[in-house]
């Protein structure tokens, strides 16, 4: 069933009613399927799936007027109107945004996995003075060997000694 929600917004939300499409109750007494009416009216099959799903937002009154139109039923048979005895009050969310600061994804943490004698890509990045992204690449250009462990990278320390000390060469 579609449920559409209807909302009074100034600085608080109040949801006020609900109205729900019956489009699958009226099929089911036809004999119908939602294929066979989009053959029959032309109206695309993703928009009634949407609609006999309950996942659409909307209907026109183009549609409203095929499906009126080939089921032979008025709007009142397929539009259901409940309304809501205690409305809901919602506060609206607000986000402070610093105009001084560029916006950015939230950093997620990392599952840290620890391996003995072994350097992880944010350690390694931190020696050098680099950046993981740097590190990485290294990694895909075969310039700094390394392990996979858990789906993290380790390098070993004689690896990493290594590494830098061609690095400092260059």
């Amino acid at each position: 069933m579609l449920t559409l929600y209807l909302y009074l917004c100034n600085n608080w939300c109040m949801i006020s009613s609900v109205i729900t499409v019956k489009l699958k109750k009226l099929l089911e007494a036809r004999g119908k399927s939602i294929f066979q009416l989009h053959k029959e009216t032309d109206i695309t099959y993703p928009t009634l799936h949407k609609i006999a799903s309950g996942k659409g937002e909307g209907i026109s009154f183009k549609v409203l007027e095929k499906l009126c139109e080939n089921l032979g039923c008025f709007p009142s048979d397929l539009l259901f109107y409940e309304p809501n005895p205690a409305p809901q009050t919602v506060k609206p969310r607000t986000v402070k945004v610093d105009p001084e600061k560029p916006v950015s994804k939230p950093e997620t943490p990392q599952a840290t996995v620890s391996v003995e004698g072994m350097l992880s890509t944010v350690e390694v990045a931190k020696r050098l003075g680099i950046s993981e992204r740097t590190v990485r690449d290294n990694y895909k250009n075969k310039k700094l060997p390394h392990t996979k462990i858990k789906g993290n990278s380790f390098v070993s320390e004689a690896d990493f000694e290594a590494f830098k000390k061609n690095r400092e060469n260059l």
